[in-house]
């Protein structure tokens, strides 16, 4: 009997995640899928099958409770639990969001790749990989986004550190930096704000969840000499955070 891959994906219960879950799902993949939201992991694992635990990358405990449910092997891991909180400038700034988006974004990144480290090395099928969901954050700034995009500046320092860390072991780091993508994003950003969500995209066609998975799965399928080190994608209406075509 030949074992499906193993693959892991945080922040699974919406958006990238949920869609990052089907694709690999059908594509052969055995997925635990971690999120504070059991219900609808649960839901997602009756869709399309895999594992679903609750995880809170955020706590350590947590962390640990969630690798102990794991096979010894793991080929994947996809960082993709994070968010972005508020948009107030840096005079204003909410610690306790900041601290949040810290714990999430960066901490909660690092904690899942030391967690699985050694599940990555061992029998790669012949190579393991680790996707770090970043952002064009991770890269541009803008007026009120300090707090986030610090936080996507550092998942890239992280994801270059891993490759300088990793040389010479099986293990490719991918990381992904997306624009715009229409997904529950905005809404927890603004705080369940609907209409002030829904007008960050407004009158352009941003990205979907599933455009980000479909670049994962592509990233996975390269030969295994090939790294796809970082992926920048917008959607064709913006040209940097802050340049948006919109219709009138």
């Amino acid at each position: 009997m030949i074992e499906k891959p193993v693959a892991v994906v945080t922040g699974a219960s919406s958006g990238i995640g949920a869609e990052t879950v089907r694709l690999l799902s059908e594509r052969g993949f055995q997925v635990f899928m971690g999120a504070r939201r059991i219900e609808r992991l649960q839901a997602l694992a009756q869709k399309y099958g895999g594992i679903p635990i609750a995880l809170d990358v955020s706590s350590t405990e947590s962390v640990r409770q969630f690798t102990q449910e794991l096979p010894d092997s793991v080929q994947v891991l996809v960082n993709n639990a994070g968010g972005a909180l508020g948009l107030e400038p840096i005079v204003n700034f909410d610690e306790n969001q900041w601290v949040e988006m810290y714990q999430s974004n960066v901490l909660g990144l690092a904690r899942m790749s030391k967690a699985l480290y050694p599940r990555l090395l061992t029998r790669p099928n012949p190579v393991s990989h680790v996707f770090n969901i970043g952002s064009v954050a991770s890269f541009e700034v803008y007026p009120g986004g300090a707090g986030y995009t610090a936080c996507k500046h550092a998942v890239r320092a992280i994801s270059e550190t891993m490759r300088l860390e990793w040389l010479g072991k099986p293990i490719r780091v991918t990381e992904i930096d997306p624009g715009f993508v229409e997904t529950e994003f905005s809404l927890v950003r603004f705080g369940g704000d609907i209409a002030r969500a829904s007008s960050v995209y407004a009158g352009m066609e941003p990205l979907t969840a599933t455009d980000i998975a479909e670049t994962i799965l592509w990233s996975i399928e390269r030969p295994p000499h090939v790294n796809i080190d970082c992926m920048v994608v917008r959607p064709l209406d913006q040209a940097r955070i802050d340049k948006i075509h919109r219709q009138a």
